[in-house]
């Protein structure tokens, strides 16, 4: 998989720009506040159709103008593929070989990345929130059904807390559709909580020999997808929707004064242990940036695995947080196997080989050269 050509039209501070990359190592050099970052995220919209530092799609067009567009020309293992988001203010549409799909999930998964930026290096420390968004984006590209049962779930809950603030302060609910509501809930939890366990049994595949080639075989590295119901893993469906709703009837009484629901896949956690040592509060930096790694390398090969070819890797000013072992260990990694965008104010301190048979851009007030 590999983007052969892009065109930005009206996105960020591009107003027009069209470049064709090699197939191998693509580098943008240039000091911060240029635009290299938003060729990265113009790629990650592409795949996601979304981009991973706004929710507000209306920031991604060029401030003067009343639309933008992505378009590009990629190569899967079965020919060309030209794919196209177009954003405006009324919302975005998508394109697959010029013909507009009814529905983004559709669409997604047309072109698989894995994106590697600083504030990656806080998937391990930072909030559940993250790391969870990190799961649902990840699945998502591999499964389109995931999505789909994804938004049902962020409907229903949308739903369910609507009608437990109409009860605030309440004792109890006499209300058939928060019922209705409540039981399509546990249908949609149920299928996302065991697509997240089945993920991360993969991902711990990957994962942990990745982790302990990084560390010199001196840690072992354990993820866990801890539901906050206490969900097993080897239940059947029907015990685990059985479970969860007595879950939700032990908490009526907390959400009914909360205005909130307590009990699902929006509020599971994802834990990371490197001998045996919760990471995120034991580990060093060193441990936490060696499993943030782990993870975005264990990704490529997931993704690999399950789709039959190696997505296209974003590394965004992300080596020069890496010291000179990790980023080795990295660039070893992806050499010959994986089209790699990467953007950094210079090469001067990478000596690495594959950086140094990069094809070079630079990247100055919106404008870019080779």
């Amino acid at each position: 998989m590999r983007i052969d050509r892009l065109e930005l039209l009206n996105y960020r501070n591009y107003e027009k720009l069209e470049l064709s990359f090699s197939p191998e190592i693509n580098v943008f050099i240039g000091e911060n506040a240029q635009g290299k970052t938003n060729i990265m995220e113009a790629l990650y919209v592409l795949s996601m159709a979304k981009s991973h530092r706004t929710s507000n799609d209306k920031e991604l067009i060029r401030w003067d103008a009343e639309y933008g567009k992505i378009k590009a020309d990629v190569y899967r293992k079965y020919g060309k593929l030209p794919l196209e988001i177009t954003l405006s203010k009324k919302g975005k549409t998508a394109k697959v070989n010029h013909l507009e799909q009814r529905r983004l999930s559709d669409y997604i998964g047309q072109l698989n990345v894995v994106m590697f930026a600083p504030e990656d290096l806080h998937l391990v420390k930072g909030s559940p929130q993250v790391r969870r968004r990190f799961i649902d984006m990840e699945i998502g590209q591999i499964s389109p059904v995931y999505l789909h049962d994804l938004l049902t779930y962020q409907k229903l809950l949308k739903q369910r807390n609507h009608i437990l603030k109409q009860h605030y302060g309440k004792q109890s609910i006499n209300d058939v559709m928060f019922d209705v509501y409540t039981d399509q809930f546990i249908e949609a939890a149920v299928k996302i909580i065991r697509k997240r366990f089945h993920f991360m049994e993969l991902l711990q595949k990957w994962a942990a020999p990745i982790h302990e080639g990084i560390s010199r075989g001196l840690e072992q590295l354990e993820i866990r997808y801890q539901p906050i119901s206490g969900l097993d893993p080897d239940w059947t469906p029907e015990k685990m929707a059985s479970f969860l709703g007595e879950k939700l009837v032990e908490v009526r009484k907390r959400e009914i004064d909360r205005g909130v629901t307590l009990v699902g896949p929006h509020r599971d956690e994802l834990q990371f242990f490197v001998n045996g040592y919760d990471v995120q509060t034991y580990g060093s930096q060193g441990q936490q940036r060696t499993t943030a790694l782990s993870l975005k390398l264990a990704e490529i090969e997931l993704i690999k695995q399950e789709v039959g070819e190696p997505p296209v890797l974003l590394l965004d000013d992300v080596l020069s947080e890496l010291d000179d072992y990790r980023q080795s260990h990295l660039l070893n990694t992806i050499r010959g196997s994986v089209q790699t965008f990467v953007t950094t104010t210079s090469v001067d301190g990478i000596q690495h080989e594959t950086i140094q048979n990069a094809r070079l851009f630079e990247v100055t007030n919106g404008t870019v050269k080779e």
